[in-house]
């Protein structure tokens, strides 16, 4: 089965989940068309393309009440391959966005959007120079669904700066640890006991974003940061943990998982320096993020890298006395 095939059965469901019921049907469009689904968006007069015939009523309906305006929403389409894989709305006043909507659909997901809904509570009370996550407008259930609501971001496209990200990083990395109750994701609980002998593992007590691509990032209009999905916030890792990760799924692009795992560990040092790191440290904390990394993915019962032991046991081969 192909994405786009993929992406159009997940869609049919989802909107059946979302817009359930007898209201009157109104017409989609799939943009930016069927072939490559990405959003899922009321029709309008100059749309390319057939219709898709959504009911009225449902997850906009209730939207609405809660915002206390008419709202429409728009549905994103997500790629196949993802364990974290949720109905995502932007909902719309009548004077422009409103909110962004995460919709917890499965076990996973729902706990996942509560853990997002405590770290941002906890960031509210943060005082960040740097980083600007979005604030909760709602979190609640609806037809035994979870349902969280967040500001929109004003996103820009454009290069992000080194040194802005490096802050930001760093800013995250000394966010207050905070106990977490709910399912223990690899590297979300509270800072394991350190090691008295090992300076290195004394320091293993920071935090860290848990996702911080390119895509959950962007410049903001003062200069700083736009930093959004923060499902897998966590604590008790050492200091660089998001800057391998973004250096990886960068190195994704282009090369193979087991060629991006290695040149983590390869290039440890350049993307760790920055953090105060020798070379020891970048090394052993790159070999430790990867680990943690398929820890993750076990724990979601998803391997989108493929086997371990394909990707990870080649990188770990040898270096063992280091862990």
């Amino acid at each position: 089965m192909n994405d786009a095939h993929a992406r159009l059965r997940y869609l049919d469901r989802t909107v059946d989940l979302l817009f359930p019921g007898p209201g009157e049907p109104r017409p989609y469009t799939l943009l930016p068309h069927r072939l490559l689904p990405r959003r899922l968006v009321p029709r309008a007069w100059w749309h390319p393309g057939g219709r898709v015939m959504v009911r009225r009523g449902g997850i906009e309906s209730h939207l609405s009440e809660i915002f206390g305006t008419r709202l429409r929403v728009t549905l994103r389409v997500p790629p196949a391959r993802r364990a974290n894989r949720k109905p995502i709305l932007e909902a719309h006043a009548p004077d422009g966005p409103i909110a962004f909507v995460k919709i917890g659909d499965t076990d996973l997901t729902r706990e996942l959007v509560a853990h997002e809904a405590r770290t941002l509570g906890l960031l509210a009370g943060v005082p960040l120079k740097t980083v600007v996550p979005p604030a909760v407008l709602h979190h609640g259930s609806w037809r035994g669904l979870s349902v969280l609501a967040l500001t929109p971001l004003p996103v820009r496209r454009g290069r992000i700066r080194d040194d802005v990200l490096t802050a930001a990083i760093t800013e995250i990395a000394h966010i207050p640890a905070a106990p977490f109750p709910g399912r223990a994701f690899p590297g979300t609980g509270p800072p394991e006991p350190p090691c008295p002998e090992t300076p290195y593992h004394r320091a293993s007590r920071f935090a860290w974003h848990g996702d911080l691509a390119s895509w959950n990032i962007s410049r903001g209009p003062d200069g700083r940061l736009l930093v959004w999905d923060w499902e897998r916030f966590g604590t008790g890792v050492p200091l660089g943990f998001d800057a391998v990760h973004h250096f990886l799924h960068r190195a994704l692009r282009r090369q193979d998982p087991v060629t991006a795992a290695g040149a983590c560990v390869a290039r440890s040092l350049r993307i760790l320096a920055p953090f105060g790191l020798s070379a020891a440290e970048s090394r052993l904390t790159a070999l430790r993020y990867l680990i943690a990394l398929a820890d993750r993915h076990a724990a979601d019962g998803h391997a989108p890298l493929g086997p371990p032991e394909v990707w990870l046991s080649p990188v770990l081969d040898g270096q063992e006395s280091l862990l």
